[in-house]
């Protein structure tokens, strides 16, 4: 089931409706910060300056740079930053679930502190959740930024925009379809009721945890969706990602492991789980041979094998037969074709 949301709508709750709730809704939003003091100040302040009622919890890994000192500088400067400063690093997952027990506002992010939020993102977000009680979370688009560019303001600001509210099911059937997380964790927010009842993120997952936490919100309640700006996603060289787009099979094996861990568990209850798992394993195999198709064409043999092979194991229907219509079966962009060639475009 889809709802659409016009702009005319979205305009009418935000000015008649929902600007009392709006005040009266809160956010707090985790920042795990590693390594990554040089971009900090810029992640924290693009919270602060939303226009909602909000807090920020900084927990810090153990880094040896100066991500703890500004990170107490900041919450000096700012009384809505606490810091927790860890002597030994417990790796993002833990910090992940620090703060989903932390959290008690009405809504709950996590942003990874080389992102920003985009101006307004979390009003537009909330104006949504609360006209629609039983979404499980908001999402919209992500920009990439590189290195030496500035985040400028997306042309959403200030301005109404459209959302779509979609069933949680066919949510998750988009996943299955392209095998491919299409979502940015700084361009999300997520009930926090919601959040609390879906858990806390599986450690066995250090790269897909959010792709499978979003099919578990999902399994306890519709979607809203936005093509509006909502996060401004850093692409530089060491995201934390990187390690596992060096070896595309790495990549390919999380998501495998988060659909298996995802219809083991939660996705059990939607109507149809067993053919839409079997269907995330054929398009993850699609995938992977499409990446190996383009490791070759680049002069990469043994990768390419390696990713050929993986799509066997999959299914080996793959390896006998081409996918020659993936790409168009499962209508992605470019811009997401781009994550099958192994490149990160804002996890």
């Amino acid at each position: 089931m889809l709802i659409l949301v016009r702009d005319r709508d979205i305009r009418t709750l935000s000015e008649d409706q929902a600007g009392a709730q709006i005040t009266m809704a809160k956010v707090d939003v985790l920042i795990p910060c590693y390594q990554y003091g040089r971009f900090l100040r810029s992640c924290v302040e693009s919270v602060l300056t939303q226009d909602v009622d909000v807090r920020i919890l900084i927990i810090d890994n153990a880094s040896t740079d100066d991500s703890a000192e500004i990170a107490h500088a900041l919450a000096h400067q700012y009384d809505r930053v606490t810091v927790r400063a860890r002597v030994k690093n417990l790796g993002h997952t833990a910090s992940f679930n620090e703060g989903v027990d932390w959290a008690e506002a009405d809504y709950f992010a996590i942003l990874s502190p080389d992102d920003m939020m985009a101006p307004g993102a979390l009003r537009r977000s909330i104006a949504i959740m609360d006209a629609h009680p039983d979404v499980s979370f908001a999402h919209g688009r992500a920009v990439s930024i590189f290195p030496g560019q500035a985040a400028a303001a997306p042309p959403e600001a200030g301005q109404p925009v459209s959302w779509s509210i979609v069933d949680g099911r066919e949510f998750v059937g988009r996943f299955c379809e392209t095998g491919v997380n299409l979502l940015s964790q700084c361009a999300t927010l997520v009930r926090t009721s919601a959040q609390k009842r879906a858990g806390y993120f599986r450690p066995e997952l250090p790269h897909t945890d959010d792709f499978e936490m979003w099919m578990r919100l999902a399994s306890y309640g519709p979607v809203a969706e936005t093509e509006a700006c909502q996060g401004i996603s850093r692409i530089h060289g060491s995201n934390m990602s990187a390690y596992f787009h060096s070896a595309p099979t790495r990549n390919l094996d999380q998501t495998r492991l988060a659909f298996e861990f995802f219809f083991a568990h939660e996705g059990r209850r939607f109507p149809g789980s067993a053919e839409m798992a079997d269907l995330a394993r054929r398009r993850l195999s699609q995938r992977a041979w499409w990446s190996a198709m383009s490791h070759l064409l680049r002069g990469k043999p043994r990768m390419a094998w390696d990713l050929y092979c993986f799509a066997a194991r999959l299914s080996p229907v793959t390896a006998a037969v081409p996918p020659l219509t993936y790409p168009l079966r499962t209508r992605l962009p470019q811009s997401l074709l781009a994550h099958m060639r192994g490149f990160r475009l804002g996890r």
